[in-house]
């Protein structure tokens, strides 16, 4: 691929490992000090983990959900337009004609909303003697894909087990999507078994970069995030990783070295379309 005339071909992104405790209000207030610490450390795009303003469970999508726009999105709007960045906002617990959807909003540097991404794929799992967890029992899955455009290049969403689906993975790509970004609460089953393999299968299959962003680890919370963010390059090294703890990741992306492994192993000019093809069926 070539790089396109404007387009930077390096920028910086910072993944905020927040500390989510049962207080939005509070939430808000750290998710927003964090994103200023991120802008003054030059990065261009900032990202919050999944249910950044709320606890996550099911027990508690009904109490924390709000209408978009809402309290957390105004504040989210605010705050980008404050540190002239784009914002991915993590994920929120949304209420909207009597359904509840796990939804991810993404703000520009003008304050205004550039995408909102529903949750496609609901957390349903059953690990006997592990873990079994039901998001359908209140949430509603999302039905589009999201995709928005930045000056320094097209970013496609998916919110946690979104990740396991590599189709989805396949369509961003198909789309332009140089940067896949994943707000996701893996837990302590799930996510030292899968969540860095996924983000590196997802990275490797598509020559693209990989973002994974997970609240920190709270071992008092009814559900316990794996934490341990995570971004990944297109040749599927890891080049920032957070522990457990709250904290902010950098990572700069560089679309040259994007470029220069697809060159390298042209896998896109390779696939038989012969044979077969994932398609998307909806715009």
């Amino acid at each position: 691929m070539q790089l396109l005339k404007g387009v930077m071909a390096n920028f910086r992104i910072a993944l905020i490992q927040l500390q989510v405790s049962a207080a939005k209000t509070e939430n808000l207030n750290r998710a927003s000090g964090l994103v200023r610490t991120a802008a003054t450390q030059g990065a261009k795009l900032v990202i919050l983990p999944e249910c950044f303003n709320s606890p996550y469970g099911t027990q508690f999508f009904p109490e924390y959900a709000e209408k978009i726009p809402g309290e957390s999105t105004q504040k989210l709007s605010e705050i980008a337009k404050e540190c002239n960045i784009y914002l991915i906002g993590g994920s929120i617990p949304e209420e909207d004609a009597g359904k509840l959807y796990n939804t991810c909003t993404v703000f520009g540097p003008d304050g205004a909303m550039l995408a909102k991404h529903r949750k496609i794929h609901l957390f349903d799992i059953n690990v006997p003697g592990k873990i079994r967890f039901q998001e359908s029992e209140t949430l509603s899955p999302g039905s589009s894909f999201s995709v928005f455009d930045t000056p320094y290049c097209k970013i496609g969403l998916g919110i946690c087990y979104d990740i396991r689906f590599a189709e989805l993975a396949q369509i961003y790509t198909q789309k332009g999507c140089q940067l896949l970004v994943y707000p996701g609460a893996f837990n302590l089953t799930t996510g030292p078994a899968h969540w860095e393999l996924l983000q590196r299968g997802r990275a490797v299959d598509n020559q693209v970069y990989v973002a994974g962003v997970s609240p920190a680890r709270d071992e008092k919370a009814s559900y316990v995030a794996w934490g341990h963010s995570t971004v990944v390059n297109p040749w599927g090294e890891i080049i920032a990783k957070a522990g457990a703890e709250e904290t902010v990741i950098y990572a700069d992306i560089d679309l040259k070295k994007l470029a220069e492994v697809r060159q390298q192993i042209p896998i896109f000019s390779q696939k038989r379309s012969d044979l077969y093809t994932v398609q998307a069926k909806t715009a």
